[in-house]
């Protein structure tokens, strides 16, 4: 996976927006202007996903590319390290179990307007 394709995929997303609201190397991407991804354009490649506090350690345990979120809340983030070894399959299943979370802790009229959106 390489940034156009990472960019694409969370654009993807039903009701996904980017923005830059830290620096001008900062990309994240929300959803009803929450966060579910966050990646920076300089340096080697590695996206921020939200991830299920039991889940996000197992997944440090197992795989040495997935740590603690960077510069996030190490509870509730995960940092994916993407390079040629990991699987574009992979990185994807984690920015849905993000974007799902993130949907999910939207209010109520929130998730409805999304739902009816053509987004």
């Amino acid at each position: 996976m390489n940034i156009e394709s990472l960019r694409d995929y969370c654009l993807s997303k039903k009701g996904a927006t980017e923005d830059f609201p830290f620096d001008e190397t900062s990309l994240v991407f929300k959803v009803k202007n929450k966060m579910f991804a966050l990646t920076d354009l300089e340096g080697d490649l590695m996206v921020n996903v939200k991830c299920n506090p039991e889940i996000a350690i197992k997944l440090r345990e197992e795989y040495s590319f997935v740590t603690p979120g960077y510069h996030m809340n190490k509870k509730h983030w995960n940092t994916i390290i993407i390079h040629e070894t990991v699987p574009d399959n992979f990185v994807k299943k984690w920015i849905d179990h993000s974007y799902k979370l993130v949907v999910k802790s939207l209010s109520r009229k929130n998730q409805a307007e999304l739902n009816q959106s053509d987004l």
